[in-house]
């Protein structure tokens, strides 16, 4: 099943964590479809980025109980996905923030 890379990779992540990841370990941080697997991943910022992926890992983030006066709901649960380049490659995106 062919996706839009876009509907698939949703926006990129800039944390700290993020940060030493991609200073250490060549990883990037993106927050992605639900429903979308390593492998849907992997392609999508491969096309997107126009770089090589070596591996891919996932975690699933459940939203935080929120609270507005009387009404309580939660955030929405997402998930999100470290991306390990291989040797020299980089993503232009993060290295200008």
């Amino acid at each position: 099943m062919n996706r839009e890379p876009r509907t698939v990779v949703r926006r990129a992540l800039v944390t700290e964590k993020g940060t030493r990841l991609r200073e250490g370990q060549n990883g990037f941080l993106f927050e992605v479809a639900r429903d979308a697997n390593k492998i849907q991943i992997k392609k999508a910022v491969e096309s997107i980025f126009n770089v090589k992926v070596d591996t891919v890992r996932t975690l699933r983030v459940h939203g935080k109980p929120k609270r507005m006066g009387r009404y309580a709901g939660h955030r929405p649960d997402w998930k999100k996905a470290v991306v390990t380049l291989k040797k020299g490659q980089s993503i232009e995106l993060f290295e200008q923030v």
